[in-house]
C-alpha cells in the first residue's frame, strides 16, 4: 500500500475485498466500538461461551471428577500447547501450555543459568525497555541464587556488542511493548550463540499476530502468553517452548506433581517427566485451557501468512493516514517506519497521551496507554478492518484538533492504563 486510500469509501472497498473479512463474524465485538486493543486482551471469540459451559455444566457438573479422564483434561497442556506450536515453528513436543509468563520464565531463566553452570557465566543481557515483568523475574532470580547480574542495554543496537565472555544469557521481547518493533531473531540468536550464551524469547505480541520460526533460528527456549492476539480471555494460561536438543538437560526449579514423570504414583521423590512435560508444575486450569483452545483455533483457521499480510497492511494503513490527517497536532510516531521491522502495532507519543487515550475511548476507539507518553494501538486481522482504521484516525484527529482529550475525567488515571 503505497499510498493511504483517499476516501473511506476506499477503505471499505479494502473490506469487501478483504480475505479475512468472513473470520470478523467468529467474534462478539460490541456495536458502536473501534477495538485496537488486541495486543492487551484479544476479543471474545463467539465459540467460547458455549465451550466453556460444556466444561461446566456437562464436564464438571455431570462427569465430575471422572473428566479427567473421561473428557482429556488432563491432555490439556500438551493439546493447546501443539496448537500454539504451529504458530511459532515448534517441533511436535515441544510446547506446553501452564502458569502465566512470568512463572514460566523464571523455569527458563532457572534452567538456562543452569545449563551454563561451568562456564563461569553469569549475566543475564537485555533492555531497559524490555517488557517490565521480564526484568523483575530476572532480578528476583538472581536474588535467590546469588551471584547473577542483569546487564540492561538502551537501544537494541547495543545489544550484539553487550555479549560478551561473561554472558550467559539473552532475555529478549520478540516485539517490543512499548514501541512495536520487531527484533530479528535469527540474526540475534546466532549473534549469542557466537558469544556462548542462550536466548530466552518472550513471544507475548508475537504468537498469533506475527509468523516465528523458533525451530528455524535456532532457538533455545521461549515464552509468551495467551490473552492477546490468541484470544484466550483475561488471565489465560501461558505457554512454554523448549528447543527439542535442550529438554533433557535439567530439570526445571518449580518441581511440581504434574511435571514428575508419574504424577500418580504419589511417591515422595521427585522424578522429572521426560521431554517438555518436565515444566509443567501445578495442577491445570482446564476451564481457562478451554477457552484459550477455542481462540487458538481462530488463529489457526486463518494462518499466520495471511494474517501477517493484513496486519501489515492495516498498520501501514494506520501509520499513512495518522502522517497525512494528524499532522501538526502533537504526535510522534514511536513504532518503525519499514512494516518488517514491526510486530501488529502502532505506538505514537503525545505530551498528554493518557487524556488522550481516554477520550478515544469515550469516543468508542479502545487502545490503551503505556506510561509515560505513549498511545497504543494493536491491530489484530481477524477482526480488525479498514474502514475501522479510517474512523479511528478521524476520532483521533477530532480529539486532538478540538483538544476534547482536556477534560477533568480524562486525566484522572484509572488503575490500569
Amino acid at each position: 500500500m503505497s499510498t493511504p486510500p483517499a476516501t473511506r469509501e476506499d477503505c471499505l472497498a479494502l473490506d469487501r475485498a478483504d480475505p479475512l473479512a468472513a473470520h470478523r463474524e467468529h467474534f462478539a465485538l460490541p456495536a458502536g466500538r473501534i477495538y485496537l486493543d488486541g495486543n492487551s486482551l484479544g476479543a471474545l471469540p463467539r465459540a467460547t461461551p458455549a465451550r466453556v459451559a460444556q466444561v461446566v455444566e456437562r464436564e464438571w457438573g455431570e462427569g465430575l471428577i471422572g473428566s479427567w479422564n473421561g473428557a482429556g483434561w488432563m491432555d490439556l497442556p500438551a493439546r493447546v500447547g501443539g496448537k500454539i506450536g504451529t504458530l511459532i515453528g515448534a517441533r511436535p513436543g515441544e510446547t506446553v501450555c501452564a502458569d502465566s509468563t512470568s512463572v514460566n520464565l523464571f523455569k527458563l531463566l532457572a534452567v538456562a543459568l543452569r545449563m551454563q553452570g561451568g562456564t563461569g557465566r553469569r549475566v543475564i543481557v537485555s533492555e531497559r525497555d524490555n517488557f517490565p515483568t521480564d526484568l523483575y523475574m530476572a532480578q528476583g532470580l538472581g536474588r535467590l541464587v546469588g551471584g547473577v547480574q542483569l546487564r540492561l542495554v538502551d537501544a537494541p543496537e547495543q545489544l550484539t556488542a553487550a555479549l560478551d565472555e561473561e554472558v550467559a544469557v539473552l532475555m529478549l521481547t520478540h516485539v517490543n511493548y512499548r514501541t512495536g518493533r520487531m527484533h530479528d531473531m535469527a540474526a540475534l540468536t546466532r549473534a549469542a550463540h557466537a558469544a556462548g550464551a542462550l536466548v530466552v524469547w518472550d513471544l507475548a505480541h508475537s504468537a498469533g499476530a506475527v509468523p516465528v520460526d523458533l525451530n528455524a533460528a535456532h532457538a533455545d527456549f521461549a515464552v509468551g502468553c495467551g490473552y492477546k492476539y490468541l484470544n484466550g480471555g483475561p488471565g489465560a494460561p501461558a505457554f512454554l517452548w523448549v528447543a527439542q536438543r535442550h529438554q533433557e538437560a535439567f530439570e526445571q526449579p518449580l518441581s511440581g506433581w504434574m511435571g514428575h514423570a508419574a504424577p500418580f504414583e504419589f511417591s515422595p521423590d521427585y522424578r522429572p517427566a521426560p521431554g517438555v512435560a518436565r515444566y509443567l508444575a501445578g495442577t491445570p486450569s482446564v476451564i481457562a485451557l478451554a477457552a484459550l483452545e477455542v481462540g487458538v483455533d481462530t488463529v489457526c483457521a486463518a494462518g499466520m501468512t495471511a494474517l501477517r499480510a493484513k496486519s501489515v497492511a492495516l498498520t501501514t494503513l494506520f501509520t499513512q493516514l495518522v502522517e497525512a490527517r494528524c499532522a501538526g497536532l502533537g504526535l510522534a510516531r514511536l513504532s518503525p517506519a519499514q512494516p518488517e521491522a514491526r510486530g501488529s502495532q502502532v505506538c505514537l507519543t503525545h505530551a498528554h497521551g493518557y487524556a488522550v487515550m481516554q477520550a478515544l475511548i469515550a469516543r468508542g476507539v479502545v487502545g490503551d496507554f503505556r506510561a509515560p507518553d505513549v498511545l497504543r494501538f494493536g491491530f489484530a486481522p481477524l477482526y480488525n478492518g479498514y474502514a475501522e482504521v479510517w474512523d479511528a484516525v478521524e476520532a483521533l484527529r477530532e480529539v486532538l484538533a478540538t483538544r476534547a482529550w482536556d477534560r477533568p475525567e480524562f486525566h484522572a488515571r484509572a488503575q490500569v492504563t
